[in-house]
């Protein structure tokens, strides 16, 4: 990436850290302690990061942070709190929105091909949840509290936001497919937007779709004039008119975590604010995540304004 160079990494296992640098550490204390750095990315478990994200602040460094953001409501809270206490700038790493079938549907929409929008969808699907040993790739899964929402389907969440504005309410209901588990592994939610736009979104991960290439989505967009579908091709159709043809070939998902930390780079060096800025997730994507759940346990829809109040019976 231009300008941008890794001077040091920590990992649990040096292994690692060294794969990715030659000033490889085991503990984020002496690395932040002995390196000048001008950011930290942030790529462990939830559960890390108030302890990481309130380090890098402390030492007055700007961080992107991988989603989930935190294990719950008040820790994500007070991590958000802890990089404003320094005056820090912290950034959310969300990708999906930067998977560039989705930015080029964004385009599609604000140019009025489809006339106002009405309705989404969010079909999300792969085939690893299975069996005595599910998510393989990522064993650790298996142990979640909260699972599929938290993992993926904030994902979908924050696509939605970025493409249809603020969510107002939502209904969820979740359950556990495979007993090998611990969180939900199925969920549907149902969305409002501020905007008079109701969408959907439905996971799990026990078939995969019939014509996955780099995407594990497909996805639905409806106006008042026509819609856009978009497969996991990552190819985008006006009816039956392909208007649109992803061409990556490297990269996740459409390159789209080199995009996201581009964007946090070019952010910096501009000062321009981020679109997936801490304080603007927690109350707007990880709001809509929590609400989620407070409407599994409530079985009622729950406005986004509960969570971000401090009414939610959910911790």
């Amino acid at each position: 990436m231009p300008n941008v160079q890794i001077v040091a990494a920590c990992d649990s296992r040096l292994e690692r850290a060294q794969v990715v640098s030659e000033r490889p550490y085991v503990s984020p204390e002496a690395m932040l302690e002995r390196e000048d750095l001008d950011f930290v990315d942030i790529v462990s478990r939830s559960d890390t990061h108030l302890d990481l994200v309130s380090q890098a602040s402390q030492r007055g460094l700007a961080v992107t942070c991988q989603k989930p953001m935190a294990p719950d409501w008040a820790t994500a809270c007070r991590l958000v709190e802890a990089a404003e206490a320094k005056g820090v700038r912290l950034m959310i790493h969300d990708n999906w929105r930067w998977q560039p079938w989705y930015r080029a549907a964004r385009k599609v929409i604000a140019r009025g091909d489809i006339g106002t929008p009405l309705s989404y969808g969010f079909r999300c699907r792969w085939k690893d949840g299975a069996g005595e040993a599910p998510y393989p790739k990522q064993s650790y899964f298996r142990d979640l509290r909260r699972f599929i929402i938290d993992e993926t389907l904030v994902h979908h969440i924050d696509t939605a936001r970025f493409l249809f504005g603020d969510i107002q309410t939502v209904y969820a209901e979740a359950m556990r497919v495979n007993p090998r588990i611990q969180g939900e592994d199925h969920a549907i939610l149902t969305l409002r937007h501020t905007a008079p736009v109701m969408g959907w979104m439905h996971g799990h991960s026990f078939i995969a779709l019939e014509d996955a290439g780099p995407s594990i989505d497909e996805s639905i967009f409806e106006g008042e004039e026509g819609s856009i579908r978009i497969s996991a091709a990552g190819e985008i159709w006006l009816g039956h008119k392909k208007i649109w043809t992803q061409n990556f070939s490297t990269g996740y998902r459409g390159d789209s975590v080199y995009n996201t930390l581009l964007h946090f780079v070019q952010c910096l060096e501009t000062g321009e604010r981020f679109e997936t800025e801490a304080r603007e997730y927690l109350e707007k994507t990880f709001a809509a995540v929590e609400a989620a759940y407070a409407s599994v346990v409530s079985k009622r829809g729950v406005a986004i304004a509960e969570i971000v109040g401090g009414r939610s019976d959910v911790s």
